[in-house]
């Protein structure tokens, strides 16, 4: 009867073991970290490259407005993409102005002028904790890779910024030599300025008590500033989207509808060119 008994258990306890492995994320060291494709998603909870098919970009010749930022990206990432020296950079300010555009440009334009493999990885926000598991898993690679996040930034009781600067600066393990980080943010520091003003006001030291949120931007090698547009740089990038997708329209039509759809929205940038392109585009029976 003894025995019996101890068959069933053990029984129960491998049904168990059975059901959990089944729940068990995927072990990544078992499965290919690269597929054919050049742009993945960080997927943490699986500590996994999901590949992305095609990805949502803007042609770079049709980036107008941002050309001084747009040349020294460029100019970055070729460099990193040849094996060079290069720098982590941090895209902030303006919304709409392009920032997470120019990144995804910058990787198509890059990789179709060498020959070696250039793969952009979108991780999100709230997987910057998991960032150095990811660079483990791309460490040993041949191909280089640019990690991306958008919209970065980080509130009063965060402490995920501190994978961060392990990551970019002084960290045992650093980030390997064929990764770079890509961010964008409406903020240069990455934190609103009310908490910053509110933690000098309430600190014993206030200098001390937002040092080390601050001092994470110093870490990036490229601040790289977006401003909000002017009226004939929002006008240029109209007619360059018009152009470059077959929409025939006067310069004089084309001026008066553009003006007033920025009126409409209270602002001018290169999001509010490319809604406007599309609404017209619409109208005239036309994908783009």
């Amino acid at each position: 009867m003894a025995d019996d008994t101890l068959t069933q258990i053990a029984a129960s306890l491998q049904r168990i073991a059975d059901r959990l492995d089944a729940m068990s994320p995927p072990d990544s060291g078992a499965l290919p970290v690269l597929t054919e494709a050049n742009a993945y998603h960080w997927d943490a909870a699986a500590d996994r490259l999901m590949p992305v098919p095609k990805v949502s970009r803007v042609p770079f010749g049709l980036l107008k407005g941002i050309d001084s930022v747009r040349d020294t990206l460029l100019t970055n990432t070729l460099q990193f993409a040849k094996g060079f020296a290069a720098n982590n950079a941090l895209l902030w300010g303006a919304r709409g102005m392009g920032k997470s555009s120019l990144v995804k440009a910058v990787h198509a334009e890059v990789s179709e002028h060498v020959d070696t493999r250039l793969i952009l990885i979108e991780i999100s926000r709230e997987d910057i904790e998991a960032l150095p598991r990811l660079m483990r898993l791309i460490a040993n690679e041949t191909a280089r890779f640019i990690i991306f996040c958008d919209d970065l930034s980080f509130d009063k009781d965060e402490t995920s910024y501190k994978s961060l600067k392990t990551i970019l600066d002084g960290g045992l393990e650093g980030r390997p030599e064929n990764a770079l980080f890509y961010a964008t943010s409406n903020r240069r520091h990455m934190m609103p300025r009310e908490m910053i003003e509110n933690e000098r006001a309430t600190a014993i030291n206030p200098g001390e008590a937002i040092e080390e949120k601050v001092s994470l931007s110093d870490r990036f090698g490229l601040w790289l500033g977006f401003h909000n547009c002017d009226q004939d740089t929002y006008l240029a990038m109209i007619r360059g989207y018009c152009d470059a997708y077959g929409l025939d329209i006067s310069d004089d039509d084309l001026r008066a509808r553009a003006i007033e759809w920025s009126q409409t929205r209270g602002a001018r940038s290169g999001r509010v060119a490319i809604q406007f392109v599309r609404n017209l585009a619409g109208e005239m029976g036309k994908a783009i």
